[in-house]
C-alpha cells in the first residue's frame, strides 16, 4: 500500500509524494514470514534495541571464511605474522567503521540499504550497484559459505562416527536450511543469529586459544610463496586490502538489519555495536588464521581441504564440535546473503504482486547459490583440488565496485544532512547522474592499482610493493568526483529552509 505519511516520526514527504509501505502487521513476531519487500517500515511496526545488532554482525562473521581471510597474506603473499595481523586489523576497523555509519540510515529511513542508495544513484542509476550486489551475495558470498559449510559438515559428521553424507547432499542440507532462516525473515534471523552466539562464540574463542598456543608468531616473510613478489611491504598492503574487502562486504547490508529499529534509536549505539559487532568477531579470527598459517602441520596445497587445516591443530573434543561449528557459521552468514540479494534485487524496482515477494526471491537466490557452489567445487575453483586465488580474487573484485558505491553513497549523505528524506528514495523521478557517473569514474581508477592473479595494474606491478590499493583510490576518487560533478549541492536536494527527516 501506498501513503503520504504525516505525524511525529513520519519521514518528511513533499507534498502529495506516495511513499509505499510494507503491507501486513509483523510486529515482534518471530515464528511468522515476514510479508513485503522494500517498501518503508512503519513506525508502529519498529521494535528492538541497538544492543542487538552487536550478535547481528557477530554471529555470521564467526565462520571459515573470515578466518581464511587471515590464512590468505600469510600462505599466498609470504607476510610475516606481526604485520599481517597488524594489517589485517587494521582493513577490519575501516570496514566496521562504514558499517557503523550506514547502519545508521536503517531507523532513519526506514529502509533497507540499497533502496536508500537510490539517493546517490537515483531511482533508475541505483540499477547498476542493486544488481552488482544481487548477485554478490546472492551467487557469490552464498557459494563461497555453502561449500565450507557443506566440507565441515561431512568432517563433523566423520568426527562424530555419523554417515557422512556426499558432499551434494551436505551441500543440499546446509542450503535448505540458509533457505528456510531467509524466507521467514527479519525478526527469525535475528532471533537466529543472537541463539548461535553463544555456541560459536564458546567454540571459536576455544579453537583460537589453542591455534595461538601452538602458532609461531616469530614467522616472517617468506620470499618464497606464490605471491610474495611485492615483498613484506606489498604482503602487509594487501593484508589490509583483504581485511576491509571481508569486512565491507557487509556495508551494502547495513541497514536491512536496523530498519526496523525506532526512528529515535540512539544513533550513536547503532552505530557502535554494528561496527563493534565486525570489528571483534572479524578481527580476532582473522589474526587466529594467519597464526594459523604458521602451525607446523598445517598444509595449503591445491590437493588440501583448508577446513581441516583449522581442525588439524584442535585437541580431541574441540576438533569434533569445531566443524559443526564451521558449519553453523557458515548458514548464521548466509540467511543473511541471501535476504539481502532479495532486497537488494527488489530494490531495482522488479514488481511482484506476491505478499510474500521477498520471501520468495530469497528462495531463489538460494536455488542459484547450489548451483553456483555446486559448480564451483566440480570445476575445482574451491575445495580438494583448489586453491585460496579463487576466493581471493572474489573478494578483489567485489570489493573495486563496493569502494566506489561507499564513495557515492557517503559522500551524499554527507552533502544533504537532514534533507535525506525517505520521500525521495522512492520517487520514481529522482534522476541523479552525478552517483553514477561517480561510480564508474571509482571503478575506473582501481584500474591502475589492481594486484590479483587475473589482472595487475600498471601501478601495481611497476610498484609491486603497494599491494593493492585501489580500495583507498577506488572510495577517494568515486566521492570526489560525486562532490564535484553534482557541485555541492545533489540532485534533489531539499532547500536549507524545508529540510527535514
Amino acid at each position: 500500500m501506498t501513503e503520504t505519511l504525516a505525524g511525529a516520526g513520519a519521514p518528511v514527504a513533499e507534498p502529495g509524494t506516495a511513499i509505499p509501505v510494507r503491507e501486513g502487521v509483523y510486529g515482534e513476531r518471530v515464528v511468522a514470514v515476514e510479508p513485503g519487500g522494500v517498501e518503508y517500515i512503519a513506525e508502529s511496526e519498529r521494535h528492538g534495541r541497538p544492543l542487538q545488532l552487536f550478535w547481528m554482525w557477530t554471529s555470521p562473521n564467526l565462520e571459515f571464511a573470515t578466518l581464511y581471510v587471515g590464512v590468505l597474506p600469510v600462505v599466498l603473499f609470504g607476510g610475516g605474522f606481526w604485520p599481517s595481523a597488524v594489517a589485517l586489523l587494521l582493513g577490519t576497523a575501516l570496514g566496521a567503521l562504514f558499517q557503523g555509519v550506514l547502519s545508521v540510515m536503517g531507523p532513519r529511513l526506514g529502509v533497507a540499504q540499497l533502496v536508500a542508495s537510490r539517493a546517490g544513484f537515483g531511482y533508475r542509476g541505483n540499477l547498476l550497484p542493486a544488481a552488482l550486489q544481487a548477485v554478490t551475495a546472492g551467487a557469490g558470498w552464498v557459494a563461497v559459505n555453502s561449500v565450507s559449510g557443506a566440507f565441515a559438515l561431512q568432517t563433523f559428521c566423520a568426527a562424530a562416527g555419523l554417515p557422512v553424507p556426499g558432499f551434494v547432499l551436505a551441500l543440499g542440507i546446509v542450503v535448505l536450511i540458509e533457505i528456510a532462516v531467509a524466507f521467514t525473515g527479519y525478526n527469525f534471523i535475528h532471533a537466529i543469529e543472537r541463539s548461535v552466539f553463544p555456541f560459536l562464540a564458546l567454540v571459536f574463542a576455544a579453537s583460537c586459544a589453542v591455534i595461538f598456543v601452538k602458532s609461531h608468531p616469530g614467522t616472517g616473510f617468506d620470499a618464497g610463496a606464490a605471491a610474495a613478489g611485492g615483498g613484506p611491504v606489498g604482503a602487509f598492503m594487501i593484508a589490509v586490502f583483504l581485511a576491509f574487502a571481508y569486512a565491507a562486504s557487509w556495508n551494502p547490508y547495513a541497514s536491512d538489519y536496523s530498519r526496523y529499529l525506532p526512528r529515535n534509536a540512539s544513533r550513536a549505539r547503532v552505530a557502535l555495536f554494528s561496527g563493534l559487532g565486525i570489528l571483534v568477531a572479524c578481527g580476532v579470527l582473522e589474526v587466529a588464521g594467519a597464526a594459523l598459517a604458521t602451525v607446523h602441520g598445517t598444509a595449503w596445497g591445491a590437493s588440501d581441504v583448508p577446513t581441516t587445516q583449522f581442525v588439524r591443530p584442535l585437541p580431541a573434543g574441540l576438533s569434533v564440535i569445531a566443524p559443526l561449528a564451521i558449519c553453523v557459521g557458515a548458514i548464521s552468514a548466509n540467511v543473511i546473503n541471501l535476504y539481502s540479494s532479495a532486497m537488494s534485487f527488489l530494490s531495482m524496482g522488479v514488481r511482484i504482486p506476491a505478499r510474500m515477494r521477498r520471501a520468495l526471491v530469497a528462495g531463489g537466490f538460494g536455488v542459484i547459490g547450489f548451483l553456483v557452489a555446486f559448480l564451483t567445487v566440480q570445476t575445482g575453483q574451491v575445495g580438494p583440488s583448489g586453491t585460496g586465488g579463487t576466493y581471493q580474487n572474489f573478494l578483489f573484485f567485489s570489493t573495486y565496485w563496493i569502494v566506489a558505491f561507499l564513495g557515492v553513497v557517503l559522500a551524499d549523505w554527507a552533502m544533504r544532512g537532514r534533507g535525506l528524506t525517505t520521500a525521495l528514495v522512492f520517487n520514481a523521478r529522482h534522476v541523479n547522474r552525478a552517483g553514477v557517473a561517480a561510480f564508474v569514474i571509482g571503478i575506473a581508477a582501481c584500474i591502475p592499482f589492481m594486484n590479483q592473479s587475473l589482472y595487475v595494474g600498471w601501478v601495481a606491478s611497476t610498484f609491486p610493493q603497494t599491494g593493492d590499493l585501489s580500495f583507498a583510490v577506488g572510495f577517494v576518487v568515486s566521492a570526489a568526483a560525486y562532490w564535484l560533478l553534482s557541485r555541492g549541492r545533489p540532485a534533489g536536494a531539499r532547500p536549507p529552509a524545508s529540510a527535514g527527516g
